[in-house]
C-alpha cells in the first residue's frame, strides 16, 4: 500500500512538472469579456487578466503573471484563501498544481472550461469549472473538491469562485435592509483590509442582505459608463462574499457558501460541489450589466424563462384568515371582472384539529379546514375553471407551528435543541430537510394536492422563518453539516417536483425577498421581492432587485398600502414587474375599478415588452424627487416609459429625460396610456412623432411638479 501511494505521488508530481514546463494558457471568453489563466514555472495556476475582451492573442504574452487563481490555506499567501482543509494527519496545508484542462462547447454560444488542480503531497483534487455564455456576457463558475485519503478530510473553507482585480480604486455596492425594507443600495469605497457581506440565517437567508453585489473600478459606479463587475451566488442558504484589498492595492473577491458553523467532513471519493457563482463584466456601467443578466436569466436559468407570466388576484388583503367558500367564490368572480389570469388563495385554508385562524397554529397540517371549505380545494378549482381563469394556492411546506398535529406526531422532524427552551420566529419552526423522511413529507405536500386536484395551476411557496434552535436529530454527530444539507435537501425536493410537474409555475416567497437567488429560480418562475407594497417604497425595492433580476421574475401587487397614493400610481408601479392585485375590488369606486380593468388590458398587450424587453433605468429614485425606467422590445419597435413624480418641490425645474435603446433612424409615435377614465393627457408631446435620435438626445418632458403623480408612455414605431 505504501509503495502504491508513493507511485501515485510520484506520477502526480511528474505530471505537474511536465505540464508546467509548457505553461498552458487558458482563455475563458464571452463576446465582450476575457478571463485569462496561465500556468507558472512552478506548476501553479495564475489569473493573468479579467476585463474587456482581448482580441489579439499576440498581446497576451505581455500580461503580468497575476495572482494564484485558487489560493490555499497554509502556504505563503498572507490573505484570505479560497480553500482550507484538514488532512488525516491534521496538516492543514494545501498546494494546488495544474494537471490538465478541457474545453467543451455546450451549444448556442455556451462553452465550458474545466481546469484540474492537484496537491503534490496529498491525494486532493480541485476542479475549477467555468461556463461562458458568449452572447449574454455572463460567466458561471463553481469548484469540485475531492480526495482519496483513508478517512474524511475536514473542509473549513470552500469557495465557489476567487477573482482578482487590479485598479487604482474600488467601489462596492451592496443591497441590504430588513423585512419590508429590502435591497437598499449602498456604495462605499474599499481600502486596505476586508469587507465581508454574509448571512447566517439558514433558510430565509436574504432577510438582511441580498446575495449579489456590484464592484466598480476606478470611480463610483454609473448607470451607463465605467467598468463594473456584477456578481451573484446561486445558493438558497447562507452565503458569503469577501472583498479584500491587500498591501499592493490588489483586490480579491471570494464568493461561496458561508462556512460559519459549517465545517464539512468529506469522505474519500465523494465530490463536494460548491454552488454556482455568476458574474458579468461591463464596460458600459450598471445598465449594460443588468441587461446581460436579464438576457442570461431568461435564456438559460429561470424556470420557463422564455414564457409569459400570469396576472392574478390574491385574497390576502381582502380577507386575511377570515374567509369561507362563498366569500372566496365571490372573489373569483371579482378576478374574472378584473380580467386577470388567475385567482390565488393565500394562507388560512388548512388544518382541522388546530384550524389555521392565525399564524399561531395549524402550519404543517395540509388538509382543508372543513368548516371553511366543506367541498375542499376542488370546488374552488372548478369555480375558477368555470369562469375561465386559473387557480393558485399558498403553501409553506418547510415549516411547522408547535401547535399542530405534525409537531405532535413528528417532533424528531423539527430542527430544535433537545435540552433547551424552543425559540419561535413568527410562531413557527423549521422542518429538518437534511432528513430524507422530511424530504418525502415536503414533496408529498405538493404531490398530494396535485394528485387530488390536478387543476391547481400555481403555487405560492412561502418560507417565513430562519433556522433557529439549531440542532438536527437526524445528523447526530455531524451537526456542522446542517446548514448545507438543509439546502441540498430542499433542492432534492424541488428536483422531484420539477421532474413530476415540469409545467407547474411557482412563486418563491419568503416573507418578502428572503430568498432571491438564481439557483432557486431554476425551480420557480418568479419571486416576491417584499411584503412591503407601498408603491413609493416599491420604487426603491424594485430598482434594487432590477440590477440583477429581470422584470418577469419580480412579483408586484396592487394593494391598499399607502392610501395617500392613487390607484393609478399604485398600479403603474406594479406594472413594471409581474402584475398582480391583492385588494378588495368591492371597496373601489367605479372609476378606480374601470381604471384597473383597462390597466390589465394594457399590461397584457405590453407583456412582451415589459417582461422580455431591455430595461433602461433612466432616472434613479435615489437622490431625486422623481424616477423613470423604460422597457424596449427586442425589435425596437415598441417601448414603454414609466415616470413617477414622488415628492417634487414647489416650482422645481424639471428637465427632459433622454430615452435609451431605440433605433436612431426610426420614427416613433409618443402616446400616454393608463389614464383614469374621462381624463386627458397633460404630456406636452402626447401624440407627436419623433425620431429615435431626437428621443435619445433631446428627450421627453415626462415629469411634473405634482405630488405622487405617475405616467405610462407608449412609444411605437411608424
Amino acid at each position: 500500500m505504501k509503495l502504491k501511494s508513493f507511485l501515485f505521488f510520484l506520477l502526480l508530481g511528474s505530471v505537474s512538472i511536465l505540464q508546467a514546463s509548457d505553461r498552458p494558457l487558458i482563455k475563458i471568453e464571452t463576446e465582450r469579456t476575457s478571463l485569462i489563466y496561465q500556468v507558472g514555472d512552478n506548476g501553479r495556476l495564475y489569473q493573468k487578466y479579467l476585463g474587456k475582451r482581448l482580441n489579439h492573442d499576440s498581446d497576451i504574452q505581455f500580461l503580468p503573471q497575476g495572482t494564484e487563481a485558487y489560493l490555499t490555506h497554509g502556504m505563503e499567501d498572507y490573505f484570505e484563501p479560497a480553500i482550507h482543509m484538514r488532512h488525516n494527519d491534521n496538516n492543514s496545508s494545501l498546494l494546488l498544481k495544474y494537471v490538465e484542462h478541457s474545453n467543451e462547447p455546450k451549444g448556442d454560444g455556451v462553452n465550458e472550461t474545466v481546469i484540474t488542480l492537484k496537491d503534490d503531497k496529498y491525494p486532493v483534487t480541485v476542479k475549477l469549472h467555468y461556463i461562458a455564455y458568449g452572447k449574454e456576457n455572463v460567466i458561471r463558475t463553481f469548484s469540485e473538491i475531492s480526495h482519496q485519503e483513508k478517512k474524511p478530510v475536514i473542509l473549513s473553507k470552500y469557495a465557489s469562485s476567487m477573482l482578482h482585480l487590479n485598479s487604482s480604486r474600488y467601489f462596492l455596492t451592496e443591497f441590504s435592509g430588513d423585512w419590508a425594507h429590502e435591497a437598499n443600495i449602498t456604495e462605499r469605497e474599499l481600502d486596505f483590509g476586508k469587507k465581508v457581506v454574509d448571512t447566517k440565517l439558514g433558510t430565509r437567508a436574504n432577510l438582511f442582505v441580498s446575495p449579489f453585489f456590484q464592484l466598480s473600478l476606478g470611480n463610483p459606479s454609473q448607470e451607463n459608463a465605467g467598468e463594473v463587475l456584477v456578481g451573484t451566488l446561486g445558493w438558497t442558504g447562507n452565503f458569503r462574499f469577501i472583498f479584500e484589498v491587500d498591501n499592493k492595492n490588489e483586490l480579491r473577491i471570494i464568493s461561496g457558501i458561508n462556512p460559519y458553523a459549517s465545517e464539512y467532513k468529506l469522505p474519500a471519493n465523494e465530490v463536494f460541489r460548491t454552488p454556482d457563482f455568476y458574474f458579468t463584466y461591463s464596460c458600459q456601467g450598471k445598465g449594460e450589466a443588468s441587461r446581460s443578466f436579464h438576457d442570461w436569466a431568461r435564456n438559460h436559468q429561470v424556470k420557463k424563462g422564455g414564457e409569459t407570466r400570469m396576472t392574478l388576484l390574491n385574497n390576502w388583503e381582502a380577507t386575511y384568515f377570515n374567509f369561507d367558500e362563498n366569500k372566496l367564490i365571490g372573489l373569483i368572480d371579482e378576478a374574472t371582472k378584473l380580467g386577470v389570469d388567475m385567482f390565488l388563495l393565500d394562507d388560512g385554508w388548512f388544518a382541522n384539529k388546530y384550524p389555521r385562524s392565525s399564524d399561531r397554529q395549524g402550519l404543517g397540517d395540509w388538509e382543508e379546514t372543513a368548516d371553511k371549505l366543506p367541498n375542499g380545494i376542488g370546488r374552488l378549482v372548478e369555480e375558477s375553471q368555470k369562469k375561465g381563469i386559473k387557480f393558485g394556492l399558498w403553501i409553506e411546506p418547510e415549516m411547522v407551528n408547535p401547535k399542530s398535529e405534525l409537531y405532535e406526531n413528528h417532533k424528531d422532524w423539527v430542527i430544535h435543541l433537545p435540552n433547551r427552551d424552543e425559540y419561535y420566529f413568527r410562531n413557527q419552526m423549521v422542518l429538518d430537510l437534511s432528513n430524507p423522511k422530511v424530504q418525502d413529507h415536503v414533496f408529498g405536500v405538493v404531490d398530494k394536492l396535485m394528485t387530488k386536484y390536478p387543476g391547481i395551476a400555481f403555487f405560492k411557496w412561502d418560507c417565513n422563518s430562519p433556522i433557529t434552535n439549531i440542532y438536527s436529530m437526524y445528523l447526530k454527530e455531524n451537526q456542522s453539516h446542517l446548514y448545507i444539507d438543509y439546502v441540498r435537501g430542499l433542492y432534492k425536493v424541488l428536483d422531484r417536483i420539477k421532474a413530476k410537474y415540469p409545467d407547474l409555475p411557482m412563486m418563491l416567497c419568503s416573507g418578502g425577498g428572503g430568498r432571491s437567488d438564481y439557483e432557486a429560480l431554476k425551480y420557480f418562475t418568479e419571486f416576491w421581492p417584499s411584503d412591503n407594497t407601498d408603491p413609493i417604497e416599491r420604487l426603491f425595492i424594485q430598482w434594487g432587485f432590477s440590477q440583477v433580476f429581470p422584470s418577469k421574475t419580480l412579483c408586484a401587487h396592487v394593494t391598499t398600502w399607502n392610501r395617500g397614493t392613487s390607484i393609478k400610481f399604485r398600479t403603474d408601479v406594479a406594472m413594471m414587474c409581474k402584475l398582480g392585485f391583492d385588494i378588495k375590488l368591492d371597496d373601489m369606486s367605479q372609476s378606480d375599478h374601470l381604471y384597473c380593468v383597462q390597466a390589465v388590458k394594457n399590461y397584457n398587450r405590453l407583456k412582451p415588452v415589459i417582461l422580455d424587453g431591455d430595461l433602461y433605468r433612466l432616472v434613479s429614485p435615489y437622490g431625486s424627487n422623481h424616477t423613470s425606467s423604460m422597457y424596449v422590445g427586442k425589435d425596437k419597435k415598441t417601448a414603454v416609459v414609466f415616470a413617477f413624480d414622488i415628492h417634487p418641490r414647489y416650482g422645481e425645474k424639471t428637465l427632459p429625460v433622454r430615452l435609451q435603446g431605440l433605433n436612431s433612424d426610426q420614427m416613433y409615435r409618443v402616446k400616454e396610456i393608463n389614464m383614469m377614465s374621462g381624463s386627458s393627457s397633460s404630456l406636452k408631446d402626447n401624440g407627436q412623432l419623433f425620431s429615435g435620435e431626437y428621443l435619445m438626445n433631446v428627450g421627453l418632458n415626462v415629469f411634473t411638479t405634482r405630488q405622487l403623480n405617475s405616467r405610462v408612455i407608449e412609444i411605437k414605431a411608424e
